[in-house]
């Protein structure tokens, strides 16, 4: 059973055991999550229900497995001939879930 569900502006394919790495979620290790955004569901005959934006009563269940920071991104800004230097960086915030169940009823 496959789903595309929506988290964070993004849309992601997931099925059982997935593991995925999305924008954090006030959420604490350990914890579980339901993603009720879902936008296509197919079952394990083959069948593909499309949603209109999404599907009534369906839902992915999850588990966060940790918070972390992402690899940090060096910025740098340079002015030729003005002895014009600046560096900064940035670490994004992301949450670690594993899908546990995709219902749909």
């Amino acid at each position: 059973m496959l789903a595309v569900i929506k988290t964070g502006g993004k849309q992601y394919l997931v099925k059982k055991d997935d593991v995925l790495k999305i924008e954090k979620l006030a959420v604490e290790k350990g914890a579980s999550l339901v993603f009720d955004k879902v936008l296509l569901l197919v079952d394990e005959k083959g069948a593909v229900t499309l949603g209109k934006p999404y599907l009534d009563k369906v839902s992915v269940e999850a588990t966060c497995v940790r918070n972390f920071k992402t690899k940090k991104i060096d910025v740098l800004k340079y002015k030729n001939k003005t002895r014009y230097r600046k560096r900064y960086g940035h670490r994004q915030q992301q949450t670690e879930v594993k899908i546990t169940k995709i219902n749909s009823k």
